[in-house]
């Protein structure tokens, strides 16, 4: 029989190739934001203009996904297209559902916890996004928290994010990351950011205030042999900000209705995060959009500081 071989199944465009071979910086990118988190074409517009913010700040953008059964390390326009456009045999990707995906030739989106894990495998140390998961609120009773939390206990990538969706319990989501060994680290922030607004009124466990110290503790992990990666809590920008006392309120109202539709599990993250977006009258969309360029801006440049500190090594 022959042996298996990952480069079977993975396909890494060109200019990504480049770059990792030759150590030159790299940022990834989910999709399960473009086939499941935004509404089509902004969902398009954002990731192509997500990658160019990538791009300006000197990293190269990595789009992740699986196409045909293919793990795909790079999209061109035309096949992120083919993922934006509104389709139902779209599958929204975690890390159990990979190798059954792979296995049957299926497409979908990657979310935090696979994304993480088809980075490491792909070579690339550094992932942008907008809001990771985590423990959902009334977790006590049906035990919902999301596999992200793990797989950066596990995985060895450093994730920028303005911290856990809101719609979440923060608090035990922070508990949960603790337990798991992860670093939570605010950028240039003490308190840990509440995804469309800045503050949470609970504090970031540390604190770095600049891409360079971040990409030196990333290192520093793996010389350690520390398993896992690390959360960097990066606030949305502040004139995007949405108070935090408005957002509750919105996610009060979605999670009644997510209860009397029984509306649980995958489908939970996308029906809220619709449900508050009418609530705000799209507020929350134009917000989500701002803190994910801003959290690939700063991903890109922890990718470019850790690049050359690799360079300085060798």
């Amino acid at each position: 029989m022959k042996k298996f071989d990952v480069n079977d199944v993975m396909i890494i465009k060109d200019d990504i190739s480049d770059a990792l071979a030759t150590g030159k910086p790299v940022v990834a990118l989910e999709t399960a934001i473009v086939t499941h988190g935004m509404p089509f074409p902004t969902n398009l517009e954002t990731a192509l203009a997500v990658s160019e913010d990538i791009r300006g700040r000197g990293a190269t953008p990595a789009i992740l996904a699986i196409v045909d059964g293919k793990i795909r390390i790079g999209l061109n326009k035309t096949e992120l297209t083919a993922l934006a456009e509104p389709r139902t045999d779209i599958w929204k990707l975690s890390r159990a559902d990979l190798a059954v995906a792979v296995a049957t030739g299926a497409t979908g989106g990657t979310t935090v916890a696979a994304t993480m894990r088809l980075a490491a495998m792909a070579g690339i140390d550094v992932f942008a996004t907008g809001g990771i998961g985590g423990v959902h609120r009334g977790a006590e009773t049906d035990f919902d928290i999301s596999a992200d939390l793990i797989e950066l206990a596990q995985t060895p990538v450093t994730v920028v994010a303005s911290g856990a969706k809101a719609i979440l319990d923060l608090p035990k989501t922070l508990e949960v990351l603790e337990t798991q060994g992860v670093p939570v680290i605010g950028y240039q922030t003490s308190e840990f950011p509440a995804f469309w607004s800045r503050t949470s009124g609970l504090a970031a466990p540390l604190r770095l205030d600049d891409p360079k110290a971040i990409a030196s503790a990333h290192a520093m992990r793996r010389k350690l042999g520390i398993p896992g990666g690390q959360l960097i809590a990066n606030p949305i920008p502040v004139d995007a900000e949405i108070p935090l006392s408005t957002i509750e309120q919105y996610v009060s109202d979605a999670l009644a209705k997510a209860r009397d539709a029984d509306i649980s599990g995958k489908a939970a993250t996308p029906f809220l995060l619709e449900h508050i977006a009418s609530l705000s009258g799209g507020d929350t969309l134009v917000a989500n959009i701002a803190l994910v360029r801003n959290n690939a801006r700063v991903a890109a440049d922890i990718a470019v500081a850790l690049a050359a500190l690799s360079h300085e090594k060798d």
